[in-house]
C-alpha cells in the first residue's frame, strides 16, 4: 500500500502517523526533496542558495523538514545514505 500525502504537511496531519508510517513518509519526502535539490544544484551549480530557489523546491524542503523533525522528536532513527 502506498501512503498518500497531502498537499499540506502540518503537525494534524502527523499526528495521526504511526512511527512506521511516520518513518516512510519521512523517507519518501526526503527523497522528492533530494531529487529536486539535485536538479537545481545541476541547473544553478555555485549559484545554489536553498532558499533562493524555485517554491517548488523550498516547499518540498519545509514538507520534509517537518515530518523529519517530528519523526526525531519521537526518538526515531531516521538515516539516509548517498
Amino acid at each position: 500500500m502506498v501512503m498518500m500525502i497531502p498537499p499540506r504537511v502540518d503537525a494534524r496531519w502527523i499526528s495521526t502517523l504511526g512511527d512506521t508510517d511516520l518513518l516512510v513518509a519521512e523517507r519518501a519526502l526526503h527523497d522528492d526533496f533530494r531529487l529536486r535539490e539535485q536538479k537545481e544544484k545541476a541547473l544553478r551549480g555555485g549559484r545554489y542558495v536553498l532558499l533562493n530557489g524555485p517554491s517548488t523546491l523550498v516547499d518540498a524542503w519545509q514538507r520534509w523538514l517537518l515530518v523529519s523533525n517530528a519523526a526525531r522528536a519521537r526518538g526515531l532513527s531516521v538515516r539516509h545514505h548517498g
